[in-house]
């Protein structure tokens, strides 16, 4: 019995400094990614100012002298991304209420056996499908002379951050003490009311860090991007506009640069944009995370 308890106590440390290691490899590399980054994209700032790289209106990196403003790219993302969010948000939030507050149990693993499929679609084919299906019918739809614009990028990748914003969107909700739902209904309230009056504020840290999280999704995406948003390095003034987004710009003109040229050192210089913001979109995610778990223990 000595033996046994030992040898325990002996598998637990190994298992708890293997999380431990797995947990600092993991602080390690993004350290590693980031100081990379740094080292080739920095050396862009000795040719263009930030402010002009930030908000010059061109992008023209092998014109003589090369024109290094990514203003185009971010207002691109942004389209893209607001327009994404603004689709995806309400619906991954009615969805997930719906999961957690009114449907049953066979329709709740139904429903989110179908959201864990859809995330395992490949990017790739859902940009396929984006350009022989929703590029068309937006075309058609606006009888504009493509549909490969900034909407036909949003419409696919709310598809991508449904699947983010519904399960982490449900565990908050489920999350919720049970006491909350018993002493709503025990005053009378109907579901409907508890959910909009009492489960919405009760989850509201959790319900935030799933949309920062679709977010952060939307902003990294490549492939679907690149496919049917028109890879057109413009501002866009309208989501009926073909645009190009920062991940766009760095998987189509990486392969055609030449290792340690201006052209190749500004698309690093993107990707350390990139970094910087998917790493703020992550770490506002967490402290709401974090919020939430506090708030319902």
């Amino acid at each position: 019995m000595h033996q046994r308890s030992r040898f325990d106590s002996v598998r637990e440390f190994i298992v708890e400094k293997t999380v431990l290691l797995s947990g600092l490899a993991s602080i390690v590399f993004v350290l590693l990614i980031f100081v990379f980054l740094l080292k080739e994209g920095l050396r862009t700032f000795g040719i263009v100012s930030l402010e002009d790289f930030l908000l010059g209106r061109k992008w023209y990196p092998i014109s003589s002298p090369p024109k290094f403003g990514i203003l185009p790219l971010i207002g691109g993302t942004l389209a893209v991304t607001v327009g994404a969010t603004l689709l995806s948000v309400p619906f991954g939030i009615a969805s997930a209420f719906y999961i957690a507050e009114v449907a049953g149990p066979r329709m709740k693993e139904m429903l989110k056996t179908g959201i864990e499929l859809l995330a395992a679609i490949p990017s790739v084919v859902i940009g396929f499908l984006g350009m022989v299906i929703v590029a068309p019918f937006i075309g058609d739809l606006f009888d504009l002379p493509t549909g490969q614009t900034a909407l036909s990028g949003a419409v696919m990748l709310s598809l991508m951050a449904m699947p983010t914003i519904v399960s982490i969107a449900e565990d908050a909700i489920t999350a919720i003490p049970g006491k909350y739902r018993e002493a709503a209904l025990a005053l009378g309230a109907t579901r409907w009311e508890y959910i909009c009056r009492i489960a919405v504020r009760a989850a509201a840290p959790g319900i935030v860090a799933a949309v920062m999280l679709g977010i952060g999704r939307v902003i990294g995406e490549t492939m679907a991007v690149m496919m049917i948003t028109g890879n057109s390095a413009q501002i866009p003034h309208s989501l009926l506009q073909p645009v190009r987004t920062m991940t766009a710009t760095i998987a189509a003109e990486m392969g055609e640069t030449v290792p340690g040229g201006d052209h190749y050192a500004a698309l690093f210089a993107i990707g350390l944009v990139l970094f910087v913001i998917t790493f703020f979109v992550n770490l506002v995610a967490d402290v709401f995370l974090h919020k939430d778990r506090g708030t319902v223990q």
